[in-house]
This record gives C-alpha cells, sequence and structure tokens, in this order.
C-alpha cells in the first residue's frame, strides 16, 4: 500500500527505481526497463514517493533541494537532516520538490489537494444547508483550479470543458440547497474528473504531441482573428480605399505588442489571480461584441436603396468617416489582442508540458506552421473575397461580423463567470458548443439572445422603417440632373407611386453605379499594370 507511511518510512525513490526497472520477482509486477525510459521511471518513483505523505509544509533547505541527493534518502534520513522539530509536512515538502526535479516541470498535487480541500468544504456547507458560503467555497475551489487550467487545456482542452462545467453545476447545487442525492451525483462527476485531469497533468509530452498542439493552439487562437482582419481588408480592397488598410495594419501591430507585454507584466511586475484574468479576458471580449455589432451595423445600414447609391457615389475614401475607420481598427485591434496574451500563456504552458529544454525545438516548428496555415486563410479571404460583387460583399462581411459578435458575447459571459463577475445559472439540457460561444447557462444565452433580437430590429429599421419613413429625394442622392425634376413638387404631397417610381428609380441608378466604380477599379488596375510594364522596359528588365 504506497499510502502506508508508516510500513514505508525506509523507503527510498530509489528503491521505488529499482522495482520499477527490473520488476518483482514471483509477482505480477513486470520490468519496465524496455517500455519506460529513465526519466519516466524516475518521475514515477518520485511520485510514489508522495502518496504516503501529508500535504508539504515549510521551506526545503538548500542541502536537500538536490534530487541526487534526496533519492537515497528515507523519510526517517530526511527527519534526521531536517533536524528537531521537523514532521512529515516538511519530509513531504522535500520530496515534493525532488519529484519537481524528477519530472523536470511544475509540481500540480498540491493544488489538486488544496482543490479537493475546499470541495469538501462546500459539501460540507452545502448539505447543512449553508446554501451562499458553499457556493463561495466551491468557486475558491474553481479559482485554485485554474492554477492548472493552462497546462491542462494544451493536452485535454474537452476535459477542461467539462471541468468548468461541472464546477459551475457545483456552484449552483451548492446555493441551491441539493438534496443529497443530488449532491453525491455532482460530487462524484467532479472527483472523477479530477481524477483524469491529475494523471493527465502527470504525463510529459512526445516531440510529435508538442508540434501537434503548438500547430493547434496558434491556428485556434488565431483563426478568428485572422478572418477578422482578412475580412476587414478584402472589404477595404474591395470598396476601393486600399489606403485605409494602414488604420487595420496599426490596431493588429499595437494588439500584437500590447499582448506581450501584458503577457510580461502578468508574470513580473503585476500579482494578477487566475480569476481576474478571467475576467480582464471577458470584459475585452465584452467590448469586442459592442465594436464588431457596431461595425456590422455600419455596414447592414450601407444596404438601403439611397445611401448605397450615395455610398457608391462618394467613393469609400471619402465616405469612411474618422469614427468608422477608427471602429474598424478597433475592431482589428481587439480581436487580436484578446487572443494574443492568452496564447503567450498557452506557450509557456506547453513548454512546461515538454518537461526540457529541448521541448521549444517542435513547439517552434509548430508556431512556423500554424503561422502558415494562418497566412493561406487570410490569402483565401482577399483572393477570392474581392471577387464578389461590392454589395453582396457587404452584405456577406456585415453577416461574418455579426455572426463573430455573437460568439464573443457567448465567451465573454463565461469567462466573466469564470471570474465571478456575473451569476451562473445552468440550463439543464442546454446546448454547449464552446467554439460557437454557446454555452448552456441563461446568462450567456440571454446575451446572444439580446444580440439576435437586436440584429432583427437594425435589419427592420433599415429595409423597412426608415425607407418609408424618409422620403427618397435628391438630399440623399444628390444627382444635379434630378435636383430640378425633385424640387418641383412638395415632397409632402408625393403619391405613394410616386415613392415607389423613385425608390425603383435610385435602385436602378445604384446598380448603375456600382458598375461604374468596379468599371474604375478595373481601368485602375490595368493602368497601374502597364505603369509597371513602361518601368521595366525603361530600366532595361
Amino acid at each position: 500500500n504506497l499510502a502506508e507511511a508508516a510500513a514505508l518510512t525506509a523507503a527510498t525513490p530509489l528503491d521505488f527505481y529499482r522495482r520499477i526497472t527490473i520488476g518483482v520477482a514471483g509477482t505480477a509486477m513486470p520490468s519496465y526497463e524496455k517500455t519506460l525510459s529513465a526519466a519516466d521511471r524516475w518521475a514515477v518513483a518520485a511520485y510514489a514517493s508522495i502518496l504516503r505523505l501529508p500535504a508539504g509544509q515549510g521551506s526545503v533547505p538548500a542541502a536537500l533541494a538536490e534530487f541526487r541527493s534526496t533519492a537515497r534518502m528515507s523519510d526517517s534520513a530526511l527527519l534526521v537532516a531536517l533536524g528537531p522539530g521537523a514532521n512529515l509536512g516538511r519530509v513531504a515538502a522535500v520530496r515534493l520538490a525532488q519529484t519537481a526535479a524528477a519530472v523536470g516541470g511544475r509540481v500540480f498535487r498540491p493544488v489538486f489537494v488544496e482543490v479537493r480541500r475546499l470541495l469538501d468544504s462546500a459539501y460540507t456547507m452545502a448539505a447543512a444547508g449553508r446554501g451562499e458560503p458553499a457556493r463561495l467555497a466551491a468557486m475558491d475551489a474553481y479559482i485554485a483550479f485554474e492554477q492548472v487550467e493552462r497546462e491542462l487545456s494544451v493536452k485535454d482542452a474537452r476535459l477542461v470543458s467539462r471541468l468548468e462545467a461541472t464546477f459551475g453545476a457545483v456552484r449552483e447545487r451548492a446555493e441551491a440547497k441539493p438534496s443529497v442525492a443530488e449532491l453525491a451525483t455532482v460530487r462524484e462527476e467532479l472527483d472523477r474528473a479530477l481524477d483524469q485531469a491529475e494523471r493527465q497533468l502527470g504525463t510529459t509530452l512526445t516531440p510529435l504531441s508538442l508540434f501537434s498542439q503548438s500547430f493547434l493552439i496558434l491556428f485556434r487562437e488565431g483563426l478568428e482573428a485572422i478572418l477578422v482582419v482578412g475580412a476587414l481588408m478584402a472589404f477595404l480592397v474591395k470598396a476601393g480605399a486600399p489606403q485605409r488598410r494602414r488604420e487595420i495594419h496599426l490596431g493588429v501591430l499595437a494588439a500584437i505588442v500590447l499582448s506581450l507585454l501584458t503577457a510580461l507584466a502578468l508574470k513580473t511586475i503585476l500579482t494578477v489571480s487566475p480569476a481576474h484574468q478571467e475576467a480582464m479576458e471577458g470584459v475585452t471580449l465584452a467590448v469586442a461584441t459592442v465594436m464588431l455589432f457596431y461595425v456590422s451595423y455600419w455596414l447592414l445600414s450601407k444596404m438601403e436603396v439611397a445611401k448605397w447609391n450615395h455610398f457608391v457615389k462618394g467613393r469609400m475614401a471619402s465616405a469612411l468617416t474618422r469614427r468608422s475607420a477608427f471602429a474598424l481598427a478597433a475592431v482589428a485591434f481587439l480581436a487580436v489582442y484578446r487572443e494574443g496574451f492568452e496564447t503567450v500563456f498557452f506557450y509557456e504552458a506547453l513548454a512546461l508540458s515538454g518537461g526540457s529544454g529541448a521541448a521549444w525545438t517542435p513547439i517552434l516548428a509548430g508556431i512556423l506552421v500554424g503561422g502558415a496555415g494562418l497566412g493561406i486563410v487570410y490569402v483565401a479571404i482577399n483572393r477570392w473575397g474581392v471577387r464578389l460583387p461590392l454589395r453582396p460583399f457587404f452584405a456577406a462581411t456585415s453577416l461574418f461580423l455579426y455572426v463573430m459578435a455573437v460568439v464573443f458575447a457567448g465567451k465573454a459571459v463565461a469567462e466573466l463567470q469564470e471570474g465571478g463577475l456575473v451569476s451562473l445559472t445552468s440550463v439543464t439540457g442546454g446546448p454547449r458548443v464552446p467554439g460557437l460561444g454557446i454555452y448552456p447557462t441563461v446568462e450567456s444565452l440571454a446575451a446572444q439572445a439580446i444580440l439576435l433580437l437586436l440584429a432583427l430590429i437594425a435589419v427592420l429599421w433599415t429595409f423597412v422603417i426608415e425607407p418609408r419613413r424618409l422620403e427618397v429625394t435628391s438630399s440623399l442622392v444628390p444627382d444635379p440632373r434630378e435636383v430640378a425634376p425633385r424640387a418641383a413638387a412638395p415632397s409632402r404631397e408625393t403619391s405613394q407611386a410616386d415613392k415607389t417610381l423613385l425608390r425603383s428609380i435610385d435602385r436602378i441608378e445604384a446598380d448603375l453605379a456600382e458598375v461604374r466604380s468596379e468599371l474604375d477599379r478595373m481601368r485602375d488596375t490595368v493602368q497601374a499594370k502597364e505603369t509597371g510594364i513602361q518601368v521595366r522596359r525603361e530600366s532595361g528588365e
């Protein structure tokens, strides 16, 4: 029994290493010399040495910090070396330090010990009918678990999602004064998930796994950002305002720099709890949701016939106001910034999972391949996106940005719930699609429902209410040929048939204006090519 301290006081990690290596004759214990590396065998031996000990207490003397010196020492020998007043808690602290040395990474067992202690306290208070203290204790347990959440997410993202949902269920049930059977069910489910998480964190990723995880982290975290940025870039090029791409570039560059500075500050200068980090990500996502919805509506509003005609005639360069240009840059900034500093933390966790400095080779290779994949997505958006007619491209871009706003809204609420800033009310049997920001909570689904309602109102206002409220006159569609005829008749006396006719004329004129815009763009492209050919001829190439 590896948890029986009294029977193993004379056992050392070296003893365990020998048994793991050569096996135990006459028993079912085989030799693992050919199936496990030496580093893995030492890691198992070091881990087995702490199963019999309580939680670590106190500091570790410098003389006992080296694994090579403590691997040959039993618990009784460590008590003597620690001096008078030493107890098994001090021995456990030394063993935990040697486990870190053997594994070559972080020690996760103390975190899970603390998580289970807080959960036991929450279960006890919930059984006694103390709902609010039980909920707070369950929240503290989740915050303690967040110390290892990123490390676990690079190994098993599905398990992290399952744990987040189960922790949320525990908080909700604890406050609702559950029955003994309900409490036992949710407790058993969470215990199984925690056991699985602890086993996962005890493994070291292979170089192939490091490469694949590195690629997936960058591609997964960067895909949302690159889709948003690519759509905005293609929109500017398509609408004839490529010079406005400078604002987008500045927003992306600022987001990358600020992401790195934020990650560095959170690791050095600032002391921010995991809950506060979740809250910060949630606030960033909430602001990004507002900006995405604003830009989506701005594009949608240009689809109304009269405004569309005016927009095309005015050309993109003059139609983009300072406010709308700033909004485009802000969307690009927030989309990249939100993913940026979180990605830095993921790569830090991935490097720790590798167990050695050599882990950075496959990680860097994964970053390069992931960056290339994002580049292909970006080029594809720009190449095929600009081939669409301008007005349908407006509609497609508006729809895409709106969908991203809905996704960000769900994720923002989820992050704020994990940070303890928003309440959590589970929906039994509700959908859970984290990739789309869909979570089975009343709060997140309500936020997305509000966006759906706002979208419906925006569509009705743009295409139904506003065209009827505003009369179609030359003030909306300035054209010298139309000023005199329209000024002759009072607008209030214009019949409904005349209004319909005017809208039809405006629609035809909008289509013709779009054709003229496309012809201008094609002429500019041909002229640019001819200029380039002429320059090469003059230079003798």
